[in-house]
Order: structure tokens, then sequence, then C-alpha cells
């Protein structure tokens, strides 16, 4: 079997890795290497550094819409092109290029969470599982046929850079058990139920803002699912605090104390009210300071008792 496979960031590398201990990858698509850390050096993307210890030829197009990249496809001979979080809409003449197309690897269980950022979207919709699905890409946005899901559980407190991992190993195992069934024609499509579609966008910086006028159990979902990309934050005095980590102290109402109120301020502990319930900040990073533990950010008087947080 020859195929293609696009893919960018850490959580597809291990498909990656399974598709070439099943298949002969001629070649890799990921997007191009950006400028990363307070030098700003171009830093290849992890499925490019993995390729090439692969040995395989590996293409970044600043843009995929062109006939000349169609071509490319096209010359490759693939039977398949894998996809997982590639991160840019295909076009047609690359879909069809391939013998069989291109089948995706999407973190999510279909219809639920189409889109660029369905791990964060469950953690933050109070979900208990998610998965992998195997669907043929069509020019929709995850709306083709699927046919296979693997599902995985979200623990309370897992977070989202933790759930990525996760599903990287789970989306290798689908590789291994269920492309080349797919390939060959014998795993039957399943047509997604577009009714039932939720969809998870791009993420912004701002979406990681905490409303805490929102449950405890919400916020406490908000925090993890917001890690690390774009991080949960609130304001103390206009200046931004990002919540690293907390966990929910209750879920009964805090006796008339506001929303994003410092409730408690202890040695160990530091608890804000919320519109039901409070949560424990367990870590967090003022504004141009290092990430602190709760009992630090108290002895530093960044967090006090009375303060009201996101005003």
């Amino acid at each position: 079997m020859r195929a293609l496979f696009f893919g960018t960031p850490a959580i597809a590398v291990p498909s990656l890795e399974a598709l070439a201990s099943i298949a002969d990858v001629v070649g890799v698509v990921c997007q191009p290497d950006r400028p990363a850390g307070r030098g700003l050096e171009l830093k290849a993307p992890p499925v490019k550094v993995k390729a090439l210890e692969l040995g395989v030829p590996v293409v970044q197009p600043e843009k995929v819409r062109t006939p000349e990249f169609a071509a490319w496809v096209a010359g490759a001979g693939a039977d398949v092109a894998l996809v997982i979080a590639y991160g840019r809409i295909l076009p047609k003449a690359v879909l069809e290029a391939p013998r069989r197309g291109c089948m995706n690897l999407h973190a999510s269980i279909l219809p639920r969470y189409r889109g660029a950022a369905p791990i964060t979207s469950a953690i933050v919709g109070g979900e208990a599982e998610t998965g992998i699905s195997l669907m043929q890409m069509d020019e929709g946005m995850d709306t083709g046929p699927v046919y296979a899901v693997h599902r995985t559980p979200i623990g309370p407190d897992t977070t989202a850079d933790e759930l990525a991992i996760d599903l990287g190993a789970l989306a290798a195992r689908v590789v291994r058990e269920d492309l080349r069934r797919a390939v060959d024609g014998a795993l039957a499509l399943t047509p997604q139920d577009h009714e039932a579609a939720t969809h998870a966008p791009l993420l912004k910086k701002e979406d990681g803002r905490i409303r805490w006028e929102r449950s405890a159990r919400q916020i406490h979902d908000h925090i993890r699912g917001m890690t690390s990309w774009p991080g949960a934050f609130t304001t103390i005095d206009g200046k931004a605090l990002k919540v690293l980590a907390a966990r929910v102290e209750s879920e009964a109402d805090q006796a008339g104390a506001p929303p994003g109120t410092v409730v408690m301020a202890g040695r160990s502990v530091v608890v804000v009210a919320c519109g039901v319930g409070a949560i424990q900040i367990v870590r967090a990073q003022a504004e141009g300071r290092k990430p602190l533990a709760a009992a630090d950010l108290v002895a530093g008087r960044t967090l006090q008792a009375g303060m009201v947080l996101g005003r």
C-alpha cells in the first residue's frame, strides 16, 4: 500500500509511525516551519522531524489550493492519503487524487465536535468520553461518512494536553487495525447524522477568559480544556492572571459572595466563588511573573481574600 501522510503537530506523530509500519509512505505533507520561542527562530513541526527521521520526503506548501500541489499529490501514485491534524482544508482536486481518496483521523466521536478544536471542546463541554473517528473526507468540514469509531474515557481532571497524548496513541492503533481494511473496501461506511452535528471552531486567545458567573464544574472543565492553548485566564485590577490548574471546591452556593470573589486565601488553598459553587486555584501565573502554587500567590499578596477576579 502506497500512502501519503498529512499532519503537523505532535498528536499526529504516532499515526505517522504506525502508517510507516504498514505502508510505503511516499511523502509527508505538513505546515511550514514557524517562528517560535523568544528568539523567534524557525522551528520545524513535530511531524516533519519524525518524517525526516524515517527517511520520508517532506513538502510544506504555503498554499494547498494550487494546480501545482494537486499535480504533486496525483503524481505520488498513492493508494490513500491519511490526514490527522494537518490544519488546512483540502480542495477537491487533492481529495480525489489518491486511488482511495483521503481518509481522516478526527479526534472526536463524529458527528460531535466537527472542526479545528475537538479535544478542547469535548472537555469544556463536560463530555465523559471522546474518541478517534476514521472517516472518508469530502469537501465539507468533517462531514464525510465514517468507517470506524474508537472511544476513550475523559477523566474528570484530564487536561486537553493530556487527552491529546491519549488520542494520539489511540489514532495510531486505529491506523494499524482499520486503515488497511478501509482502503481494501472491507469496512462499511456509515453516513453521519448531520442534524446531530456540533462544531468546534478554531480557538482564539479570548476564548480562554473565565466566566465566573458559570458553575464551578463548568469553570473547572473550562480551565482544563484550555490547557495549554489558549490558556484559561482572568484579571486582577486589569492585569491578566493565567489559571494553570484548579479543582472543584464545592458545588453549593457561597453565602452571597459575588462570582469571582476570593472567599478564602490561606497558606495552602485559594477558593473563588462561582455562579454556583466554588473552585480552588491550585496554580496560576500573574502577568509578567512565573507560575506559582496557590500558597506562593497568597504569600506574595497576588491573591488575597476579598479580591474580585475578572472585573
